[in-house]
């Protein structure tokens, strides 16, 4: 077995910025990059050592900047080139690194190769998408195959000029690329990747790494649902069998001429640890680490029916961690850890209670839980200062997202009228759609939150005068204090809570998770999570119960012997 070598992004603390909705500096009411230059200081005094921005290319926004128009430039609102270069040179003299998103799976319909394929089937760029001519059915037209889109809908869309079907498995703005097409992987290579590597940013997080290899037969999928001609058809493009190659291929090509790149992929729809380590493995040669989509489809999330979600059990949360901590028992790969990010509700109304009495402590709770986990952190706007998800009176009209709306205008089209089953869509709306993490920041107590002298592109929560950055940043019982503690005692324990071994104790308790670290050289940390509104009692493992152990930090002033609603603990053994 190769070992893998220590890597810088292995031990730094990474910080997602969603461009839109993080700062905006010039009254437009959207963010920026001149705004996110002006809160570096912000972010190295709470501790971070990388900065993941979300898309700011130049788009047509149909998928907030995931419809990619030119690689090589920026969306003009939020900047210029000359501002990304101002902002690379600013986080590297904090001693902080950038990464950005590699959105490769494709582009959108607005880019100069896509308008170049579709004109005719004889350009030079016509197979640099994935057409396929017609199903005719009782003489009428059809899509190729049945496959849904991820977003909703067909994920094929003709275009008259080719008598052809393009695959969009997103919005149908964004055309899958033909990553079988030699010329079409070299030119993503140069424009996606080397432009901005050459500019001197430290790595990239891949969206949908798992995606570009397709079943190039592009058979039916099987019918699951039988109200819709539409199915999912994810074994037929996750995972692909060309996925492997095409990574190694990058990774050789590509990476290794930049030195010690930061590559972080999103791993969705692999349940299967062996197949996990295929991308991570160091020995490999193809992605560092990925992020695992099971901690997000906890309660049904993964389903196409939003409307029948349902409450996890406590146990599995627990399961899904354990796959991510288990990564690293025993192999050369690496982790992750995460539970916020763009497209996700927010972690404290997702995993632990909205309710306003305990707001405060879960929001420790969930920075003591992550922050002693096993791999990289990975934490989201907002989420230092204990965003939760849009209120619950919010109107359908509030929600931004293209997949919200795509749902809702379906689910309208299958219950027109029926307003139980639309009160439904939207209480799933407020639980679970990707508006949630996209409520714009709030820095203060001042209109809109500080965000914007302009009008917001999307609603400010209602909440942002009592949750905001300023009544928190030197307030020493805050939710941004106690995240700030717990990042030094990370970096102080690094060995033991970065690197070290994750075991955990009662599995079957649906009310506390209580697990054991332990790190190479010996050191073992007891973490005890009480995820209920009741008093619990607090499990000593057998292997610690003659153990002298030293409370190192929690989230309540009790010292008792049992755990009161909602608190957590750190003890050292001495």
């Amino acid at each position: 077995m190769t070992i893998s070598k220590p890597a810088w992004w292995k031990d730094g603390t990474c910080y997602q910025i969603w461009p839109a909705s993080y700062k905006d500096s010039n009254g437009d009411g959207l963010g920026d990059i001149p705004g996110i230059v002006s809160t570096l200081d912000y972010l190295k005094d709470l501790g971070i050592d990388i900065i993941w921005l979300s898309p700011m290319f130049d788009s047509p926004q149909a998928d907030m900047g995931y419809d990619i128009r030119n690689y090589e430039d920026v969306y003009p609102p939020y900047g210029t080139l000359a501002d990304m270069e101002i902002l690379i040179r600013e986080v590297h003299a904090r001693g902080m690194r950038l990464i950005l998103d590699l959105v490769v799976n494709h582009t959108s319909d607005e880019h100069a190769w896509f308008k170049e394929s579709k004109k005719n089937r004889d350009n030079d760029k016509a197979d640099w998408y994935i057409w396929r001519a017609p199903r005719i059915v009782d003489g009428k037209r059809q899509p190729p195959n049945n496959w849904r889109s991820i977003f909703g809908g067909s994920a094929w869309e003709y275009v008259p000029e080719r008598d052809e079907y393009y695959l969009h498995l997103f919005c149908v703005e964004q055309p899958d690329l033909n990553w079988e097409n030699q010329t079409t992987r070299l030119a993503i290579y140069e424009t996606a990747i080397e432009f901005w590597l050459k500019k001197g940013i430290d790595g990239f997080r891949v969206d949908t790494v798992n995606l570009y290899s397709k079943d190039t037969e592009y058979p039916d999928a099987e019918v699951v649902d039988a109200t819709s001609p539409y199915q999912q058809a994810t074994k037929y493009y996750v995972n692909g069998p060309r996925m492997h190659e095409w990574l190694k291929e990058i990774r050789r090509e590509v990476f290794a001429k930049y030195g010690d790149v930061m590559i972080v992929g999103e791993l969705p729809d692999t349940k299967s640890r062996d197949e996990v380590l295929r991308y991570v493995s160091a020995q490999e040669q193809e992605l560092g680490m990925v992020f695992d989509f099971d901690i997000f489809m906890l309660g049904g999330c993964g389903s196409a029916q939003k409307h029948e979600l349902y409450q996890h059990a406590l146990t599995d949360m627990k399961k899904a961690i354990m796959k991510t901590q288990g990564l690293v028992i025993g192999t050369d790969a690496w982790t992750t850890v995460v539970a916020e990010n763009h497209d996700q509700g927010r972690s404290i109304s997702r995993f632990a209670t909205d309710d306003p009495k305990y707001h405060d402590k879960a929001g420790k709770l969930l920075a003591i839980l992550l922050a002693t986990l096993t791999g990289t952190l990975f934490i989201y706007q907002g989420q230092e200062i204990g965003m939760v998800n849009v209120p619950t009176g919010w109107g359908a009209e509030e929600y931004q997202d293209v997949w919200s709306q795509n749902y809702w205008k379906e689910m309208n089209v299958l219950y027109p009228g029926n307003q139980e089953m639309l009160k439904k869509a939207l209480w799933a709306l407020q639980k679970i759609s990707r508006d949630n993490a996209r409520t714009p920041m709030q820095w203060d107590g001042s209109a809109n939150a500080g965000f914007t002298e302009g009008k917001p592109w999307m609603r400010v929560h209602d909440n942002y005068p009592e949750i905001n950055v300023e009544a928190q940043r030197h307030d020493r019982d805050s939710i941004f204090t106690f995240w700030k503690r717990m990042l030094e005692l990370r970096k102080a324990h690094s060995e033991l809570f970065i690197h070290g071994i994750f075991k955990v104790c009662e599995f079957e308790n649906l009310k506390t998770f209580t697990f054991i670290k332990e790190s190479t050289s010996g050191d073992q940390a007891l973490v005890v999570l009480n995820f209920s509104d009741e008093v619990q009692d607090i499990y000593i493992p057998a292997s610690l119960k003659d153990e002298n152990l030293e409370l190192l930090l929690g989230n309540s002033d009790n010292q008792g012997k049992r755990l009161s609603a909602w608190e957590g603990r750190v003890y050292m053994r001495k």
